[in-house]
Formats: C-alpha cells, sequence, structure tokens
C-alpha cells in the first residue's frame, strides 16, 4: 500500500485527490491548515517551515494561493509565500520522494495565438499574481525534478470559484462576455485527479491536463448556467471595451484591499481569446480524460 500525502487537501482539487487515492487503497496524509475528508492530518502553514512527510512514499501538492486579485505588492507577496517559498519548503521536506505539483495553464503568455497550447509555449508576461507566482514555484518544482501538471480552469463539485464567479456575474437574466464565442479547453476535477494519481510514474516536466476536447465558450457557458436553474442571454462586448471597465475596475479595487475587483484583464484575456491545450504528452504516458462537461450538468441535473 502506498502512503500519499496531499497538500491542501481541505481545498477543492486537493479533497478530490486525497478521495480517490483513499478509494483506490492507498493511505493518504492531508497536509496543511485544516483536516482533509480522509486520512490522517498532518498540520502545516506553508508560509512558516516545511511539513513533516514522514512515511509518506508520493507527495500530491495542491495547495495554493489563488484568486485574481487587485494588482498591487500585497497581492503579490502573499501569493508568493505559498506558491513560491511554500514549494521551496515542500521540495525540502520531500527529500527526493516523488512529487507531483499541480500548476495552472495560467502560467502561459496571454493573448492570441493559443489556438493549441503545448508545453512549449512561453511562459511570461502572467496578467495577475496568481499566474506569475506559480510560474515560479513550478520552475523550482521542475529544477527539483517534479512532475508538474497544466489544468485550466477546473470545475467539478465543491468548486468554490469558477462556477461560482460565473453564476455570480449575472445580473438581470444578462451575462456579458468579452467578443464572441471561441473555444475553450477546461478540465473536470476528476481527470486532474486521475492525472495526480498517475503522474508519479511519468518522466519529469510539465504536462497539460484538460479534457478530451475545447468547447464552444457561450455554449458551455449556457449549459452550466441552465443545470444551475439560471436563465441568461449571453450578449457580446468589444474586446477592447472589456479590457478598459477592466482596468477601471482594478483602478476601483485599490479601494477595497483584499476584495476582487469585478473584471481584470486577466478574466478578459481568459474568456477573448481561443485557450486549447494539447494534451498529447500527458496522453502518451497512458492518461486519458474520461470526464466531460456534460457529465457535470446531468449530475447538477439530477440534485437539483
Amino acid at each position: 500500500m502506498t502512503t500519499i500525502a496531499v497538500t491542501g487537501a481541505s481545498g477543492f482539487c486537493g479533497s478530490h485527490v486525497a478521495v480517490a487515492a483513499a478509494a483506490r487503497g492507498h493511505e493518504v496524509l492531508c497536509v496543511g491548515r485544516r483536516p482533509g475528508p480522509v486520512g490522517r492530518h498532518i498540520p502545516w502553514d506553508a508560509t512558516r517551515r516545511p511539513p513533516d512527510l514522514s512515511g509518506a512514499d508520493l507527495v500530491v501538492h495542491c495547495a495554493a494561493a489563488v484568486g485574481d486579485p487587485v494588482p498591487g505588492p500585497r497581492a503579490e507577496a502573499r501569493m508568493r509565500a505559498v506558491n513560491v517559498d511554500g514549494t521551496a519548503r515542500l521540495l525540502e521536506a520531500a527529500g527526493g520522494r516523488p512529487v507531483v505539483w499541480v500548476s495552472s495553464a495560467s502560467v502561459y503568455e496571454p493573448g492570441p495565438g493559443r489556438a493549441r497550447v503545448t508545453e512549449h509555449h512561453p511562459l511570461r508576461s502572467q496578467l495577475n499574481a496568481y499566474g506569475r507566482t506559480k510560474a515560479a514555484g513550478e520552475a523550482l518544482a521542475l529544477a527539483g525534478g517534479a512532475v508538474v501538471l497544466r489544468p485550466r480552469a477546473v470545475y467539478g463539485a465543491g468548486d468554490p470559484h469558477l462556477v461560482p464567479r460565473l453564476l455570480s456575474r449575472v445580473r438581470h437574466g444578462l451575462l456579458l462576455l468579452p467578443g464572441p464565442s471561441v473555444r475553450l479547453s477546461l478540465t473536470a476535477v476528476e481527470n486532474l485527479t486521475d492525472a495526480c494519481l498517475a503522474a508519479a510514474g511519468w518522466p519529469p516536466g510539465a504536462y497539460n491536463i484538460a479534457d478530451p476536447a475545447p468547447y464552444d465558450r457561450d455554449q458551455a457557458v449556457q449549459a452550466v448556467l441552465r443545470a444551475h436553474g439560471v436563465r441568461a442571454r449571453i450578449r457580446h462586448v468589444p474586446p477592447a471595451a472589456a479590457r478598459a471597465a477592466a482596468r477601471a475596475a482594478q483602478l476601483l479595487g485599490r479601494l477595497r484591499p483584499g476584495a476582487e475587483p469585478l473584471l481584470t484583464l486577466y478574466a478578459v484575456d481568459q474568456l477573448a481569446d481561443s485557450v486549447v491545450l494539447d494534451v498529447s504528452k500527458a496522453e502518451s504516458q497512458g492518461w486519458t480524460a474520461r470526464r466531460v462537461l456534460t457529465d457535470y450538468t446531468a449530475a447538477l441535473s439530477v440534485t437539483t
């Protein structure tokens, strides 16, 4: 029986990994500030010290500071403390154990030209502190010989970020999106979980992780809204106007330290241009994405 340490096991992705690992017969160590859903709790504050990984055979690092905050040194420092300095502490504690490090497609250079993103796409010019610190953290992980997974827009049961943010943007039966519909990769949390538990045997390096095929943005958004019982019309806003509104929202956001602005340049970038991840590298290791968006919406329809 393998003992798997899962950092951030009380969070969205980490909890799915911990539950799946336990269901497959592994002993699970839930490493983080709060207990996870299964296994034994190992208290750890990523900003303070290395964790105790005694007895672990494999480390899956899901812990991260996430969000799309107002740009500034405070947000940068908060995320760096976890995503970069916390990574250094984790690698120190791992002591040569295999590490699977969950990153994000947010590390990729923004803008057009992402209709087929391989792992060689440039990693620069990230639009927020999250993307920048994840890029810096994964650089440490790669240098330490880890397997790094880059999902995009992870969704699923218990998602506290993506879908709630989408639902909150509906106003009076209307949802504004930048530009015409585009093709976008999404990642079901189950697909990411399968990759996390399989990747210990992969060669070190970075791997894109996403659903089997990209989605039409507007169709996917409408499907999610309907599954949540929300009826809304989608209206397209010129991307230039959306970016201007995002700049204004970010400036206003400086008046509310700690709060995320209603619109950001990162959000516009993620929705206005096609972003399709090439997952052939992960597939060459035997991984296959088994879940799609309709599985998620069908499950919601049953429970609502």
